[in-house]
């Protein structure tokens, strides 16, 4: 069956050439061989005119395409100078095209980094962009009004925290982008892919017609070509920036210069685990629906779409092999996302704390039902809400929202399967924070284990023997979704406070860390699915988990985040209360002063708001109300039903989600392509390599990133080297207390850090840290299931140890090969065996005798079969005859000449060449 891969982009590189009446913008791919033209018409004041003819052009034609261009446009000839072609700028991809009052500018990136690498796909972030305008200054209408827009637009920093890559889908989950590659091939040859399969067939047609005149030295054997299925998938566009800005081209461009980026974090940090690496990658990626910053967008608009919504995924897998298809990768998503409700903040008054309003009265959850449905679509059931808002308050504030989701939900849940329904958990986090007698993070730990267990987690390998030789509890109990191939999530954490930013990160970091438990040990990596704090492994994945808050704070917030892991665990040092202050004013300034200006250039950048000389300039808007609410001023042709208020088709697949089942609807959004098994538009291995290219280690991503063993592992000798070791803070090579000049201060922290048990009246709703306490006796008591048992000498006497050994030995041999000493063996297995006894025969062939001669014993005598076998002689080995051919070709290929190549080799050759050469 032929396999399917993602396409690589055929457009990495590209140089911008400048005429006084058009912009040539040149493509290539990574290693240089293929390239693709676009004519930008610079004649058109207002409009944008750009033409691709989608001709595949060689190194060769390309320098005679830019010489004509070049001899072409100068005003004399034989003159060298500006009235040629000229090299305007070096990019690394398309942006998109924007257009304010004037012309149309063109954004292109000029500067890359790369941040993490998934199965041989690398991920950049964008670190310089370049804004240039596209008319002719002789045709240019000029608008006293236009630097204000372009300054408007360029405070959207496209330099922090914008991501893109060439060959993955960076808007889907690796759940869907690997289910992708696994769908039954019969499914794509529908008519939607055969129109797309002859579009590409016409495109490969010129391409060979154009090399008729050149000298092919390969002539066809006629034989049988490898098909592997390339993949084209849509984008989900709610998580792309710049879908806008390529709409305008996306209908009359080659797929390949589109390329979409997402916003939010993107980090990847090196586990070793005695050498071997496993790489854990964070990515979140921030919706471009109802964006905004904090006072300014709050709840949910008329489409369902909230505010600070961010989708968090977090990959394992194991970076010893590469490949999607060999090799174990594992991921697991959770969402956090304002309250799906109508309502603000009045900014007004100048308050830290602005009060709550609710904005419309929504008496059928209308707007949390378009919200919902779109959530069963992307993740299946069930989805789990986590509300940590306060519930018990002096004067109502945050307890509004709570009053008003709750009842929502069970509106819904009443039309819902009862197997599908929405939980939700309601849980004030602030109030367990100030309670000295409350562990927050043990509480939180078991309502991740919970929420775990509920949804399951991705992973494309099926478990390993160990798994079901010696079966874990919390294993067995997991959900999700069984496939032949792993596991699949169904249904997904929604954690919400009022601002997402604080108080669930901490909440996502636990649900993390316990589904990081269970990726490793699926991975094969631990022997059950319980990470301790104050591991090498732990350290490393708060700190990834750190950045991202950081990061996603400062995106909606305009500071980093006030209250941290630490914060919770209580260990934080005491310095950290002064920075907790400093970040609380930054915040506070940043709403008040600069939150407008950064929304309005949110909502220019994601052409919510399109300039134009008929409308009121984007300063003089009294609000961005109507921006958002689109159908705030007509009435809707069509309501949606109360009752039946998911989209069509979504149920019939629960708890899967709609978006991964290959059904007609879904089918659609993928495109096809026939490809030989040595294009380079699928060949993921050169493009990770580089193999044409002189690289050096110490410049690779791989030896860059963060590595546990350099970063947190202690550099004492003796100490254990795995990372699932506990430290002490003082042990450790970056130390999470930071600097500890006093050791009692360090102790004193660490002794408030340990857990007490909570109060009476609260027991129904918190957990005893006595008994999680004494749970952790039990698993650290237990014997270790990858150490050697200790054998108890018994009063029954040799007879009872010597079973007890026997057994013993059976089990250590069935862990890891699956075999019972005590069953007969097949009968397969006994061929084997004879046939490795008589080769053992001929190297020590011992006659056998009726009598024992002691004499034979002590003086030993060579019986080997070899006729000579000593110091001074040994017999010639014998060659087979292919070896010997193996040899004598290379001995000739030494000499200069060459031997015939078969045709298995000439194929690949000839591949080989026509990729890179022709």
């Amino acid at each position: 069956m032929p396999q399917a891969a993602d396409l690589i982009s055929g457009v990495q590189r590209m140089v911008l050439y400048e005429t006084r009446a058009r912009y040539f913008l040149v493509g290539t791919n990574q290693s240089q061989t293929k390239h693709r033209v676009l004519k930008i018409d610079r004649t058109e004041p207002k409009d944008l005119v750009i033409i691709d003819d989608k001709h595949v052009y060689n190194q060769q034609e390309l320098r005679e395409l830019l010489g004509r261009l070049d001899l072409g446009n100068r005003t004399k000839i034989g003159q060298k100078g500006s009235s040629g072609l000229s090299r305007a700028v070096s990019a690394f991809g398309i942006v998109g095209f924007v257009r304010f009052l004037e012309g149309y500018y063109i954004v292109l990136i000029t500067k890359r980094r790369k941040m993490a690498d998934i199965g041989g796909h690398s991920i950049y972030k964008i670190e310089d962009t370049s804004m240039i305008y596209i008319p002719n200054d002789s045709v240019r209408v000029t608008h006293p009004d236009e630097a204000r827009y372009v300054r408007i637009f360029q405070n959207v920093d496209l330099s922090s925290n914008f991501y893109f890559s060439y060959s993955y889908d960076l808007s889907h989950s690796l759940q869907y982008n690997l289910t992708l590659l696994q769908r039954p091939y019969e499914l794509w040859s529908s008519p939607a892919s055969t129109a797309e399969e002859e579009e590409e067939e016409e495109e490969e047609e010129r391409h060979k017609q154009s090399k008729q005149d050149s000298f092919d030295i390969f002539e066809e054997e006629g034989l049988p070509t490898q098909v592997v299925y390339g993949l084209q998938n849509e984008p989900y566009y709610k998580y792309v920036w710049n879908g806008k800005l390529l709409e305008r081209v996306k209908d009359t461009v080659h797929h390949d210069w589109l390329m979409y980026i997402i916003h939010g974090f993107c980090g990847q940090s090196k586990l070793l685990i005695y050498g071997r690496p496993v790489y854990m990658t964070l990515i979140a990626r921030r919706s471009s629906k109802f964006a905004g910053t904090r006072f300014l967008k709050r709840g949910a608009n008329c489409e369902g779409d909230v505010a600070n919504e961010v989708e968090t995924e977090q990959i394992v897998h194991d970076a010893s092999v590469m490949s999607f298809t060999a090799g174990s990768y594992s991921s697991y998503v959770q969402v956090r996302g304002s309250v799906p409700l109508y309502w603000s903040q009045d900014i007004s008054t100048m308050m830290p704390k602005p009060p709550i309003r609710l904005d419309q009265a929504d008496p059928y959850a209308h707007v949390a039902a378009l919200h919902f449905d779109q959530m069963l679509q992307r993740f299946g059931s069930p989805i789990i809400i986590l509300n940590l808002v306060k519930k018990r308050e002096k004067r109502k504030h945050e307890k509004i929202l709570s009053e008003e989701l709750y009842p929502a939900v069970t509106n819904l849940n009443q039309f819902l399967p009862p197997d599908n329904w929405i939980d939700y958990i309601a849980w004030d986090m602030a109030r367990y924070t100030k309670s000295k007698l409350c562990n927050v993070l043990d509480r939180l730990s078991m309502i991740a284990e919970n929420v775990v267990k509920r949804t399951g987690f991705f992973i494309n390998r099926p478990d390993f023997y160990c798994h079901t030789l010696r079966p874990d509890d919390r294993w067995g109990d997991l959900g999700g979704h069984v496939t032949a191939s792993g596991h699949v999530q169904t249904g997904v954490l929604r954690t919400n406070c009022v601002d997402c930013l604080d108080r669930t990160n901490t909440a996502q970091f636990m649900v993390g860390k316990c589904a990081l438990a269970y990726q490793l040990y699926a991975l094969g990596m631990i022997d059950k699915p319980k990470l301790q704090f104050d591991t090498d492994c732990v350290r490393l994945f708060e700190e990834l988990y750190e950045d991202h808050g950081d990061t996603l704070s400062l995106q909606y917030g305009g500071s980093q985040l006030v209250h941290r892991v630490k914060t919770y665990r209580k260990i934080a040092p005491w310095t950290q209360h002064s920075k907790d202050i400093m970040q609380t004013l930054s915040r506070y300034y940043s709403n008040a002063f600069s939150d407008a200006d950064r929304q309005d250039a949110i909502n220019l950048f994601l052409q919510v708001y399109q300039p134009s000389e008929s409308k009121p300039h984007l300063w003089e808007l009294p609000t961005d109300f109507y921006l958002h609410q689109k159908n705030s001023m007509a009435l809707p042709q069509d309501r949606r039903s109360y009752t039946f208020w998911w989209s069509k088709g979504i149920l019939s697949y629960l708890p899967v989600p709609y978006d991964e089942v290959p059904c007609e609807d879904t089918m659609k959004k993928v495109k096809v392509k026939r490809v030989n098994r040595f294009e380079e538009s699928i060949d993921i291995y050169t493009e990770f390599f580089k193999p044409y290219e002189l690289t050096s280690f110490d410049d690779t991503f791989c030896i860059a990133m963060t590595n546990s063993a350099r970063e947190f592992m202690p550099k004492t000798v003796g100490v254990d080297p795995s990372p699932f070791t506990v430290r002490k803070p003082e042990e450790t090579g970056k130390s999470v207390l930071g600097n500890k000049s006093n050791k009692e201060e360090t102790l004193l922290q660490r002794k408030t850090a340990a857990s007490a048990p909570p109060p009476p009246s609260e027991e129904a709703i918190s957990s005893s840290s006595e008994d999680d306490s004494e749970e952790d006796r039990d698993d650290d008591g237990s014997v270790s299931q990858r150490s050697t048992p200790i054998k108890l000498l018994t009063e029954s006497g040799d007879s009872n140890r010597t079973q007890e050994e026997i057994q013993h030995q059976q089990q250590a041999v069935k862990e890891p090969y699956g075999l019972n000493l005590a069953e007969f063996p097949a009968e397969k297995d006994l061929h084997i065996y004879k046939r490795f006894a008589h080769l053992g025969q001929s190297q020590h062939r011992v006659e056998k005798t009726d009598h024992i001669n002691s004499a034979n014993i002590i003086c030993l005598e060579p019986v080997s079969c070899f006729p000579e076998d000593s110091i001074y002689a040994v017999s010639p080995p014998q060659v087979d005859r292919d070896s010997r051919s193996e040899f004598e070709s290379h001995v000739m290929i030494g000499q200069g000449q060459v031997r015939v190549l078969c045709r298995e080799d000439t194929l690949t050759y000839r591949e080989y060449v026509k990729n890179r050469y022709m």
